[in-house]
């Protein structure tokens, strides 16, 4: 059966994205800390989750080791559009949770008005490789019981507020991890890889 992987850069003190939930890599008010070695890690290792423009950039055409499938929720898919990119990652079957749009602004970005659990639980019937859920942090919360393994990004820095690894809404409910993989960064940053107990 396929995972639900839940594969983001997180802050020291557990955000995703700033107060204003744009994306904290690209624009005129990024602030995550991308180093060259985390490039080539993505690039070595997790080649599906760089959007298209950096895959054309880096000249990668093949299929990623991981995912062939992508999720994501309306604001996060929004920064995209926001930048005028309506599907960053052509090359993965890219689904949108959304009760807000009506038409999808790409032909290939299938838009899910419906309940997220219920759909993901039909995507980890099919055949494939795993699901990226790649946020936002609602979604997250929402998809919580699903998420089968969860690789953080861990940033060396806080960032004091805004978006929660897992949302806002999520109810105090300790649930343990254990500690698959790990690889440091020189820069700093530190994947870290665990799987749902």
């Amino acid at each position: 059966m396929r995972k639900l992987v839940y594969f983001i850069a997180v802050s020291l003190d557990g955000y995703i994205s700033g107060p204003d939930g744009s994306d904290p890599t690209s624009g005129p008010d990024a602030f995550w800390p991308i180093g060259q070695d985390y490039v080539e890690h993505l690039v070595a290792h997790y080649p599906e989750t760089l959007p298209g423009p950096a895959r054309d950039a880096f000249g990668i055409t093949g299929n990623g080791a991981h995912f062939d499938t992508v999720i994501e929720g309306r604001r996060t898919y929004q920064n995209g559009v926001d930048a005028g990119i309506t599907n960053a990652w052509p090359h993965l079957r890219h689904l949108v949770f959304s009760r807000s749009l009506t038409e999808s602004p790409d032909p290939d970005v299938e838009l899910v008005a419906g309940d997220p659990v219920a759909t993901v639980r039909e995507l980890k019937q099919e055949d494939g490789k795993d699901i990226w859920l790649c946020g936002g942090g609602e979604l997250a919360g929402a998809l919580f019981s699903e998420i089968d393994q969860l690789v953080v990004k861990l940033a060396p820095m806080a960032i004091g507020s805004g978006t929660p690894l897992f949302g806002q809404k999520r109810p105090f409910d300790p649930t343990f991890f254990t500690l698959a993989d790990s690889k440091i960064m020189e820069s700093g940053t530190i994947f870290l890889t665990y799987a749902k107990k």
